[in-house]
């Protein structure tokens, strides 16, 4: 068997038990690299479509991600090619990136997050996890996601449409898949008509997919109003980003919010899992996780929980050290901006989640305890 992948998938060498795995750039898999291959294993850059597999003898398609824009899925079905994706795998990854985001904002503007009122736009894995977490914390929470609020009558009050989030919202995180159309056509869902509705002093993240928000637009419009905070972790178009747009940014980074070490991991199991049974094969050999470098923290009790939750929020990430990395790429030329870009996110640092901590020490308060249980550290 011969398997084709991307050579930034961590843990792909568990696949080579079963067959030849060869290692490609994702943006540079060609027609040529999977006309021989049994499965190609993805991550969102490649786009898996006619003109990559047609002729080819490739059974499987896997994606180490949440996302499936990148796949032709009616192609895929009408050749009966099986495919997988990783619904969730960097879910906590992306939520915990938006948390160290809020933080950095937080004291950049000298604003209260509990005076904040947050909408969140796409209620799926990561949204519905980021709501969660806010509103353990005792934040206003409104959620935008129609097509969820149909299939979840139940809850249909906790929904709100667009508009109303633009009105009241003073914080606008963004989680929605790309499409083009369909019952929620998310593409440039964010024009000049939303982005001049946002509130005066509104923050603005987008960790989705860099179309849903029009970045000429909102170019314009930064550059009308000073008194935006955004936030943009994708790009349109990728990797060639705008220089001018990140410029204006409070942070910028190379679309790598959900680039910890266990969502990469984690979607590369759920994929593998997929293969194997496609395949109907029992592996021999399993993904183990590495010990995290720092596991346990002690806190000082008498600390305030906010000045905790800014902490350990931060303690893993710190978006600031990706949005300098990024701003390093503003001068280049167009064709190096973009080679700067992917080997941002090649030779993207090891990031674990917060899971991986655990919090020694006696004497918490309640407060502080909220603050634990809400970020999933174990004590």
């Amino acid at each position: 068997m011969q398997i084709v992948i991307d050579e930034n998938i961590p843990e792909a060498q568990v696949f080579a038990q079963f067959g030849r795995v060869i290692k490609r750039a994702g943006r540079a898999i060609s027609a040529a690299d999977v006309r021989a291959a049994d499965a190609l294993i993805v991550r969102s850059i490649t786009q898996v479509n006619p003109q990559l597999l047609q002729g080819s003898a490739v059974k499987f398609v896997g994606t180490c991600t949440i996302g499936t824009d990148h796949l032709d899925l009616d192609y895929l079905s009408s050749q009966k090619i099986a495919w997988a994706n990783a619904p969730g795998c960097n879910a906590q990854a992306v939520v915990e990136y938006v948390l160290a985001v809020l933080q950095v904002l937080a004291q950049r503007t000298g604003a209260k997050l509990a005076e904040r009122v947050f909408g969140i736009v796409g209620a799926g894995q990561v949204g519905q996890r980021l709501a969660t977490v806010l509103r353990q914390l005792g934040y206003q929470v409104m959620l935008c996601d129609p097509p969820r609020q149909q299939l979840e009558t139940s809850s249909a009050q906790d929904y709100v449409d667009l508009a109303t989030i633009l009105a009241r919202c003073d914080v606008i995180s963004v989680h929605t898949p790309l499409e083009s159309s369909g019952s929620w056509p998310t593409y440039h869902m964010f024009s000049s008509q939303q982005l001049a509705a946002l509130q005066q002093g509104a923050w603005l993240i987008n960790a989705a997919r860099g179309a849903t928000i029009d970045n000429r637009s909102l170019l314009t419009c930064l550059q009308q109003r000073t008194d935006l905070s955004v936030v943009l972790d994708v790009w349109e178009p990728e990797p060639v980003f705008n220089p001018e747009l990140a410029a204006l940014c409070q942070l910028a980074t190379p679309h790598i919010a959900g680039y910890s070490l266990d969502g990469k991991i984690r979607g590369t199991q759920m994929v593998f899992n997929a293969f194997c049974q496609h395949f109907d094969v029992s592996p021999s050999a399993t993904i183990e996780y590495p010990e995290p470098l720092l596991q346990t923290v002690q806190l000082n009790p008498t600390a305030s929980a906010e000045n905790l939750l800014s902490l350990l929020t931060t303690v893993l990430y710190d978006p600031r050290t990706d949005d300098a990395a990024m701003r390093m790429l503003f001068r280049l030329s167009p064709e190096q901006r973009g080679a700067g870009f992917d080997l941002l996110r090649k030779n993207y640092p090891i990031r674990r989640e917060l899971a991986t901590l655990k919090i020694a020490g006696e004497g918490y308060t309640a407060q502080q305890q909220l603050v634990f249980q809400a970020l999933q550290l174990s004590r």
